[in-house]
């Protein structure tokens, strides 16, 4: 499978320009856990699963304790990590107790480049569902209901997602909104709603009485 992405608008660009610039972003096809590695390199080798995930705990301790005294650790294959550092506060040559004014921030991670050489080769594809919303206006979101509802009774969440390509977060706050307003009806229950056209709204008419 080819590792799916999408375009989004550069933040901070300002907004008077012609056109904003975008930039690739990855949308992650799930998540491997340990449980599915331990059996994966189970089936690859002579290990049992459970000594594979007694060597994952014991690395994952043996790299905490070496990362506490300041050190770098590098596993051949796989990447490099280190401590990352940051003041808690603005410090100045003249800060008194400057060492009481910092943390640990992360951990910081460098592939090694045996693993970035296993990504060679590797597809692309941009993802047929958008991921994130599109700046539509209340005005443009209107003109999609009325579109839909001219072919439709009732609209689920889902389906405003889909008409508005939007996330659900937002596709909620506008569906709250429209309700707000009186030109959406919840004829469902508050936790599975079934939204309709309120009578005057996206062709349907004021003489039309909904449930």
């Amino acid at each position: 499978m080819a590792i799916l992405y999408d375009w989004y608008e550069n933040p901070g660009e300002s907004d008077d320009s012609e056109e904003k610039g975008l930039h690739p972003r990855i949308f992650l096809n799930g998540k491997v856990g340990t449980d599915k590695l331990c059996r994966m390199i189970h089936g690859r080798s002579s290990l049992s699963v459970g000594d594979v995930k007694n060597a994952f705990e014991m690395l994952a301790q043996i790299c905490g304790e070496e990362l506490r005294e300041g050190r770098e650790v590098h596993i051949e294959g796989l990447g490099y990590f280190a401590p990352i550092l940051r003041s808690t506060q603005k410090v100045t040559r003249s800060t008194k107790n400057k060492s009481s004014k910092m943390e640990l921030k992360t951990i910081g991670f460098r592939p090694d480049a045996r693993l970035r050489g296993e990504l060679r080769g590797a597809k692309v594809s941009r993802s047929k569902y958008a991921r994130h919303s599109e700046s539509l206006s209340a005005v443009e979101i209107d003109r999609r209901l009325k579109e839909y509802f001219a072919n439709h009774d009732v609209m689920l969440r889902y389906d405003f997602q889909e008409v508005c390509c939007m996330t659900r977060t937002t596709a909620n706050r506008h569906l709250r909104r429209l309700l707000e307003e009186g030109k959406l009806k919840n004829i469902g229950k508050r936790m599975q709603p079934i939204y309709v056209a309120a009578a005057g709204y996206y062709g349907v008419s004021c003489d039309v009485l909904r449930r």
